[in-house]
């Protein structure tokens, strides 16, 4: 099972995020075959296939049986010949998003197989031009992070540029091959780079930070086989005037099993924390079971979490329940409350789809979905990483409890 960041397998239960790369809406129809231009007999059966798959798997499977009101029907007869006449993965995937986008569900989503097989590749080396962009409500790209020592550094892309053209997630990075991309800068201002992709290293997905006396920085890029181990093996021995930091910023999700694994680093055995309602209507409690590596017994060091508007799912569900329990300070920027229970399954073409399949509140009824975890201390976005982690810093450093009530139910 997984939360956030989508699976390798087929049918993989996951909580996912909402940080997949889609084509605009506007730009996908711009790639439906013109009048008199014909699309080949075989795309259009393989779009066929791959927008029924969809269809058929959200009306058995989505976790309301509603659909959130949504007429599916009605759905399929307005988006199945615009999907058909798509001349390419772009436009097929937008159109089968705009579908999915009537259930007003974040996690709700297909990848085209380009984006899948980079999710995939994502622990290998490999080529990349050094960007990370996720798509926002209005179905534009924005630049998320810059990669250092990327093809999109040295061009001087920045984060909060959006993507007005040329590539998008939808294509395949060749080494070598230039990839041009139409930005528009945080005042709206065309900037137009070409970028080079370059062979890189993965970027590693846990890294422990000791530089600081008495303080303790984890950085989970993803919740990912290994976390509970490898997070078990960093705080074991460790002395108790040691402060602990969980840097959650910029973390997609990933394996149930892991959150409960880092659940279970700072709280006892069999501690409810969340509430899990099935397509079925039965609900069932979730309580910390699964070990911290080797750790002998909870840490009971002061302890901090960062969080922002790129943590979903597991970076979401972990820091409430470490709030909602007391055993954690948040601090950061709200999250954006993408945390239903989900499930992935591939697609005819290689792509895949990630569907919710149940509910989720947390142990005091507060259902974070589109709400999101508030921080016991705020630090906006745009006051970069170090505020953050100062922040946090100095309130563990001060006796005072500056640690906020938990929301109240909805």
């Amino acid at each position: 099972m997984r939360i956030g960041h989508p699976d390798r397998g087929v049918a993989a239960a996951v909580m996912t995020a909402a940080a997949l790369l889609f084509v605009p809406l506007s730009t996908a129809r711009a790639q439906v075959a013109a009048p008199g231009v014909e699309v080949p007999d075989e795309r259009k059966r393989l779009n066929a296939r791959v927008f029924d798959r969809v269809w058929h798997v959200v009306e058995r499977d989505y976790y309301d049986p509603s659909l959130n009101g949504v007429d599916w029907e009605a759905a399929r007869d307005r988006f199945r010949p615009e999907a058909v006449a798509a001349v390419d993965d772009g436009a097929l995937y937008t159109t089968i998003n705009a579908m999915l986008d009537l259930l007003d569900d974040a996690h709700a989503q297909a990848s085209s197989p380009a984006v899948t097989r980079r999710q995939d590749a994502a622990g290998r080396e490999r080529p990349v031009i050094g960007i990370t962009v996720a798509r926002g409500d209005d179905g534009v790209y924005r630049v998320e992070a810059v990669r250092e020592g990327s093809a999109a550094a040295d061009a001087g892309v920045r984060p909060g540029w959006r993507l007005a053209g040329g590539w998008t997630p939808d294509h395949d990075v060749i080494a070598g091959q230039v990839v041009r991309i139409a930005f528009l800068d945080e005042a709206g201002a065309p900037q137009a780079r070409e970028l080079t992709p370059r062979i890189m290293p993965p970027v590693p997905t846990f890294v422990a930070d000791r530089s600081r006396p008495g303080v303790l920085v984890l950085t989970v890029r993803a919740f990912e086989p290994g976390l509970g181990r490898w997070m078990g093996a960093e705080l074991a021995g460790l002395g108790p005037d040691v402060d602990v930091i969980l840097d959650f910023r910029g973390n997609p999700g990933g394996r149930l099993y892991e959150a409960e694994a880092v659940l279970g680093c700072f709280l006892p055995a069999d501690v409810p924390w969340a509430w899990r309602t099935a397509r079925t209507g039965a609900r069932r409690l979730m309580t910390t079971s699964a070990p911290c590596g080797e750790l002998g017994a909870p840490l009971e060091n002061d302890l901090a979490v960062l969080v922002g508007p790129s943590s979903r799912s597991a970076a979401e569900l972990t820091p409430a329940a470490l709030q909602e329990s007391g055993r954690g300070l948040v601090v950061g920027t709200k999250t954006p409350g993408a945390v239903l229970i989900s499930m992935d399954a591939d697609l005819p073409d290689g792509g895949r789809l990630t569907l919710s399949r149940a509910d989720f509140v947390t142990v005091s009824g507060v259902r974070l979905e589109k709400r999101g975890v508030t921080p016991d201390v705020v630090v906006a976005a745009e006051a970069g990483p170090d505020a953050a982690l100062a922040a946090a810093i100095a309130a563990l450093a001060d006796p005072v409890d500056t640690a906020g009530s938990p929301p109240a139910p909805n």
